[in-house]
């Protein structure tokens, strides 16, 4: 099988609905309702009539595998149909009912392929692991690039790291209320209410909202102690809470919070995290900014600037690498990026006087085989750096 898996509105379904055009297929979603024609399929099993709305379950998720499997039956020697599941996620016992399905066809040698599609990437991964483990391929996908919008949408660096890297919200950037709305509304929103809340148990719904807004609004780019952000929270629970509920937004693609590198995994989980949203259109569409007054505010588009280096590192890193921070007062040093014993330390120049980025020097002092590299003023350009996938820094 193939699993494609990922953030929200990022192409997903376009992707394969694209790469299945023409050929034998069947595509179906779970978070839509499924009508199909009423009678026998074959002798085995028959056709469940569907109302509109109805959610979709285990039987619903038979019930199209079977559909499949009679187109596939009925192809000529040589060719095969493939099943693509959208929002799999969303059907209960998913995994095992699919582990079931997959394993009688390939005793049977049945000529169906399958490809499974979901938006909560926790609960994919607890299924695969749990039932499908040397059964499927993973292909993972993540919020575009700065290269991936500009050759689509003809994207500017400007409009790129203030809009974002959601290809649906493209089109309307002409309009920022529009934009607004449909980031907050079509994004925000079901990420949270359907892709976390419904999905896993979560004791404060309001805490973990409250924190999505504060880490991509107010702390978007900064060292927070979760001790401190209680206190600004409503109905604040505990740092476990919170380090539990910033989690689940990392895994959504919504909000990380990096960790301190500190050679010692101990002081890592020990430090305060850095907020970094995963995509910057998170952070402008709940921002008092337009377009033109945040270019106009140095201080403002400077964490912007640094917020989208940090989600190309998130969005991009090799998946042998890890991501952090350092920090040693008043010295610091904004991404670190360890592959094994390797480290590229990172630095973000957004303005346009420089200075001596002091904490890559101490960084190297402390630590070996660092590799420095210094981001805008004085250094890589901005442009040059998002538009090189992240392993070619590394080298």
């Amino acid at each position: 099988m193939i699993v494609v898996a990922g953030p929200r509105q990022i192409g997903k379904s376009t992707l394969v609905r694209q790469a299945l055009a023409g050929r034998p297929s069947s595509f179906e979603a779970a978070d839509q309702s499924a009508s199909p024609q009423p009678g026998r399929l074959n002798e085995d099993a028959a056709a469940v009539q569907w109302e509109p709305g109805a959610k979709a379950n285990a039987r619903w998720l038979v019930d199209q595998w079977t559909r499949a499997r009679a187109k596939a039956r009925s192809l000529p020697p040589g060719q095969y149909h493939t099943l693509a599941l959208d929002e799999i996620q969303k059907i209960p016992r998913w995994s095992e009912v699919v582990k079931g399905l997959w394993d009688a066809d390939r005793a049977e040698q049945l000529p169906l392929h399958v490809v499974l599609l979901g938006s909560s990437p926790w609960l994919m991964q607890r299924g695969l692991t749990e039932s499908l483990a040397g059964r499927y391929e993973p292909l993972r996908m993540s919020h575009w690039t700065y290269g991936e919008m500009q050759d689509a949408f003809d994207f500017s660096l400007d409009e790129y790291i203030y809009f974002g890297g959601y290809p649906g919200a493209a089109s309307l950037i002409r309009d920022e209320t529009r934009w607004r709305q449909y980031v907050r509304e079509a994004l925000i929103r079901p990420n949270i209410e359907n892709d976390i809340l419904q999905m896993t148990r979560v004791d404060k719904p309001a805490l973990l909202k409250n924190l999505f807004e504060l880490g991509c609004g107010a702390y978007s780019g900064q060292l927070v102690a979760l001790t401190k952000l209680l206190g600004q929270l409503q109905d604040a629970g505990n740092t476990v809470t919170l380090a539990h509920y910033l989690e689940l937004l990392s895994q959504a693609g919504l909000l990380t919070g990096l960790q301190k590198y500190a050679g010692q995994e101990l002081r890592k989980r020990a430090s305060a995290p850095k907020f970094n949203a995963h995509n910057t259109a998170l952070i402008s569409a709940q921002a008092r900014y337009t377009f033109d007054q945040g270019r106009r505010d140095r201080t403002y588009w400077g964490r912007l600037v640094e917020s989208a280096v940090g989600a190309h590192l998130i969005n991009n890193k090799p998946d042998n690498t890890t991501l952090h921070y350092w920090r040693e007062s008043p010295n610091e040093v904004d991404f670190v990026l360890a592959a094994g014993d390797r480290l590229l330390a990172i630095e973000v120049k957004s303005g346009d006087d420089y200075a001596a980025p002091q904490g890559l020097r101490l960084f190297a002092d402390q630590f070996k085989n660092v590799k420095p590299l210094v981001i805008g003023t004085q250094g890589v350009p901005l442009a040059e750096f998002l538009l090189q996938p992240v392993e070619f820094w590394l080298s």
